[in-house]
């Protein structure tokens, strides 16, 4: 376990010693962003601290706990307010809202910290007993993934994955590694550059975040253009289930009938839990370069990647920020510091020649070895001319690079001045992408407007950020004021059920890489089919008979 959990926040993200970083001008950003929102004053929402929060009574036995250390050892079992808030809830708004009020009505029994070889027969004691188990690795979930609940048993037993972080093997000659799968990111790649290979998996929580989660949510890192996602880069698992432990094997191919990887992967600790998982490498990349382009609107930005993509240049990331986000980070630097002289000239020249109001900031990373990198810059630099890109250079994509993991950190001081701040993604094909991205948009904003007050406005933002040659991943972001205390929920789920109906309804996955936990359990059927759900129920029965594997998450 490489991270002390008692120096993370049990209710907010990140480590507790570390904020975002505001800069000389803190006031001028909270003065913008209150004119944007419409706010004639914050208001002040202070959390509720762990001395105030009222956690559910524990109902399992003392037996249980006895029962428990004796498979994975005393200290490894827990039952302290912190241990409990912490693994209660991951890291979506609606989990935030929850923690922050001190309303927990869900929170395990019990946290057990066990290693890989354990594992199994915490989940046979589990199962004999009826009681549930929630995987928990870095809890990073923003779908009600990893909450706390019991379901229809009599208890709750959260299953923390970070004791299992070894790296087991690294073949250097096939490129592949297996690890335990409850290791972090930040040690995982440690790992594999100090021997010169990466996996490249890079979400944006990265830092606070398990290879066994990445492959549960079926997840995308942000130079998924080079790497792939885990369905990509997995290439064999091992599972602990309540009918026994499962091993997919370790092929570079196979026809021998389906493919289970693609089962475990998306699988949400809903059939079992995942121990070890063997990925695929590649050589660490001895050059980068990440360089901005702007855009005179969205639709040449999208074009432009488009074509890039079906080209077949060699790319790490893309990152199109739609008019609205390209707005408000581009007055978000304003407001953290203030342009120069030079840099106003040069903005108002570019507004002249059509790059105003609709501009888009496209974000493009190549990496690899410094020949291919120039060559595929070379070729990149052509087709965002070809579509009316400018080139801005390295600056803007170097600021990108530099603070990709630091922008969750702003979330804990707008929830503070009851700022809320949402996100929910999908893709689609290329031909829908532009109808999408308006509905969606459209449905957000009156959702978002609908329960505001008088005077007050969102702001609802959207970025490109996977691509492939069929189609491309939308994300969303809206920023509002919260609702007067004890309706912030219903606020949310109208913001919410709106976007997601939004999505489905306009040929939209109802997720790209975040998953379905409880919040889109309810929209799986339009995309799977009932025979579908059913097929997936079944199988969940086969593995996981008395239903005790994370209740409530992906299928009933």
């Amino acid at each position: 376990m490489t991270i002390n959990r008692q120096t993370l926040r049990w209710n907010g993200w990140g480590a507790r010693d570390r904020a975002f970083e505001f800069g000389d001008h803190a006031d001028a950003v909270w003065t913008w962003l209150r004119s944007e929102l419409g706010l004639a004053a914050f208001e002040r929402r202070p959390a509720v601290p762990l001395e105030e929060l009222v956690l559910p009574k524990i109902t399992l036995a003392a037996e249980a706990r006895v029962a428990l250390e004796g498979i994975v050892g005393p200290q490894w079992v827990r039952a302290d307010p912190y241990e409990r808030a912490f693994h209660a809830r991951g890291q979506s708004y609606h989990d935030l809202l929850r923690l922050r009020a001190g309303e927990v009505e869900t929170a395990p029994d019990l946290v057990v910290y066990p290693r890989a070889e354990q594992v199994q027969a915490v989940l046979a004691w589990a199962d004999a007993h009826e009681v549930a188990v929630v995987p928990y690795g870095g809890g990073s979930s923003v779908v009600g993934g990893v909450s706390g609940e019991a379901g229809q048993h009599r208890a709750v037993v959260t299953l923390d994955t970070t004791r299992m972080d070894r790296l087991l093997r690294l073949d250097e000659t096939s490129h592949t590694a297996t690890f335990e799968a409850g290791i972090y990111g930040p040690q995982l790649e440690q790992a594999l550059q100090d021997r010169g290979f990466t996996l490249g998996h890079y979400p944006q929580s990265f830092e606070f975040s398990t290879l066994g989660g990445w492959i549960a949510a079926r997840g995308a890192g942000q130079q998924s253009s080079r790497y792939g996602g885990a369905a990509t880069w997995l290439v064999g698992a091992k599972l602990a289930t309540p009918a026994g432990e499962w091993s997919t094997g370790a092929f570079p191919a196979s026809a021998a009938g389906p493919d289970f990887n693609h089962l475990i992967a998306g699988s949400e600790g809903a059939l079992g839990i995942i121990t070890q998982a063997t990925v695929r490498l590649h050589r660490s990349p001895s050059a980068r370069d990440y360089r901005g382009c702007l855009f005179p609107d969205f639709h040449h930005g999208v074009a432009a990647i488009r074509e890039l993509v079906q080209a077949e240049v060699p790319l790490a990331t893309l990152r199109l920020s739609d008019p609205s986000e390209t707005d408000f980070f581009s007055e978000f630097a304003k407001a953290r510091k203030p342009p120069s002289t030079g840099r106003r000239v040069a903005g108002r020249a570019l507004e002249a020649m059509g790059y105003g109001g609709d501009r888009c900031v496209l974000i493009i990373g190549h990496e690899g070895e410094r020949g291919a990198v120039d060559a595929a810059h070379t070729r990149t630099n052509a087709i965002v001319r070809r579509n009316r890109g400018i080139p801005l250079g390295r600056g803007a994509g170097q600021s990108w690079y530099r603070d990709r993991f630091a922008l969750p950190y702003i979330r804990d001081p707008l929830l503070d001045r009851g700022i809320a701040v949402d996100t929910l993604e999908t893709s689609t094909s290329w031909s829908n992408l532009l109808p999408l991205h308006q509905a969606v948009s459209s449905a957000i904003s009156a959702a978002a407007s609908a329960t505001l007050r008088r005077g007050q406005r969102a702001m609802m933002m959207a970025h490109v950020s996977h691509a492939y040659v069929d189609g491309a991943s939308l994300y969303f972001t809206i920023v509002f004021p919260q609702a007067p205390a004890g309706e912030e929920l219903q606020q949310w789920q109208a913001i919410k059920a709106a976007a997601c109906q939004a999505i489905v309804d306009h040929g939209g996955t109802i997720s790209h890489h975040h998953g379905v936990g409880t919040d889109h359990r309810a929209y799986l059927t339009h995309e799977k089919g009932p025979l579908g759900v059913r097929l997936l129920g079944a199988i969940k029965s086969e593995l996981d008979p008395r239903g005790i594997m994370n209740p409530g998450k992906l299928v009933r």
